[in-house]
């Protein structure tokens, strides 16, 4: 798969399969496009062109090592307007699992008419108390396997982590606001899909925010933070059928 180097400063590795409309699918941490989310962008090829980067300093992507300032969804997300600036997209639909949702919310945000449509599953644009405690658990970070440290080239499991931690507290401490601010401004179509057992994004932030977008809605599922993983058949039917629908509305002449 290509290389692209963009304004920001980073080089993205990044899938491209399939034809169509374009459509941009983002992994969450310690993934990559393909590792994270090989089945989705599959499945979409039938019917869009699927753009997976690797966000910054993940897999083969620079700089490395992937780091963690307290902005790093809203530089992810300029990462990825720069991506497509790089290979000439004006406009894309999104999307994004868990921290790959929170840069998708983000982007959408921050550039409403670059995108057609938003789904995000594993993220709710919101850091509030409760998660606090969850997120404190990935230090240390015994949890990392040794396919991570070796496909990320992560020295320093216990620093990653820390990083991490260290820039979700500061989004908890100065008030949680990821994205939510930015959701009114959203025009196109947004999807939000969480798991009942996902500790990390609790239903009550996700409902949140699809109150604030004009054209917003959450569907949960019996699952846990991976939906896509634990329940195909259900997300994939959310999903396909929230595509169709915003692409009827579009050849509707309804939002173009």
């Amino acid at each position: 798969m290509p290389f692209v180097e963009i304004t920001t400063g980073a080089r993205l590795h990044y899938e491209d399969v399939g034809q169509g409309e374009p459509l941009i699918a983002l992994h969450g941490m310690l993934g990559t496009a393909r590792k994270h989310l090989s089945h989705v962008m599959d499945h979409l090829s039938a019917d869009y062109r699927v753009l997976g980067p690797t966000l910054r300093g993940y897999g083969q992507s620079t700089p490395k090592p992937r780091d963690f300032p307290v902005d790093f969804y809203h530089r992810d997300a300029r990462d990825v307007l720069a991506f497509m600036d790089a290979l000439g997209i004006e406009q894309a639909h999104i999307i994004g699992f868990s921290d790959g949702g929170e840069t998708a919310l983000s982007a959408a945000g921050l550039a409403p008419d670059r995108f057609k449509s938003v789904i995000a599953w594993g993220a709710v644009g919101y850091f509030g108390p409760a998660m606090r405690p969850v997120a404190q658990r990935l230090y240390p970070a015994t949890w990392m396997t040794a396919e991570d440290k070796t496909l990320h080239g992560i020295a320093d499991p216990d620093a990653f982590a820390l990083a991490w931690v260290h820039a979700v507290k500061y989004m908890i401490d100065s008030g949680g606001d990821v994205s939510l601010s930015l959701a009114p401004s959203i025009d196109a179509p947004v999807l939000l899909m969480l798991g009942e057992r996902d500790t990390l994004n609790p239903q009550e932030y996700g409902q949140n925010y699809v109150d604030r977008t004009p054209r917003g809605r959450l569907v949960m599922f019996k699952t846990g933070h991976p939906i896509h993983d634990e329940d195909w058949d259900g997300f994939k039917r959310e999903m396909s059928a929230f595509l169709r629908s915003v692409h009827n509305e579009t050849v509707g002449g309804e939002h173009v």
